[in-house]
């Protein structure tokens, strides 16, 4: 099955060239989401508000093609400073609070705007 890109409403095409959802063979691809609100940048608060922020923005994506939540099956998560580990897993757990999808987390030295935090995200139909 060939990879198809989903338009709409929410999946607008940005200024930089990858498209935020691609799909294939039953997966949703997500592309890395930061902490940035639409139109304002960073959210301002720390490590806390970023996730939140970018953890909702993922769920505006699996909305705009029919998903949620509960179809994330792996995510990758890459954090700039691992001693914010903890306070990150605290929002995580609210989206994800029984069985969770797998999870790989990364510590970086730097992510696009100056995030603190970035997620990439795999659900399955």
């Amino acid at each position: 099955m060939p990879k198809t890109v989903p338009h709409g409403p929410g999946l607008e095409p940005g200024r930089l060239p990858f498209s935020k959802v691609v799909e294939a063979n039953g997966f949703v691809f997500l592309a890395g989401q930061i902490g940035d609100a639409p139109g304002s940048g960073l959210v301002a608060g720390g490590i806390e508000a970023e996730t939140r922020q970018m953890l909702d923005n993922v769920g505006g994506l699996l909305r705009a093609v029919g998903l949620d939540y509960g179809d994330v099956v792996k995510c990758t998560v890459y954090i700039t400073d691992f001693d914010e580990f903890d306070a990150m897993n605290a929002i995580y757990r609210e989206v994800f609070p029984t069985d969770p999808p797998t999870r790989a987390t990364v510590e970086v030295t730097r992510l696009a705007l100056g995030a603190r935090i970035e997620i990439e995200v795999l659900a399955a139909r």
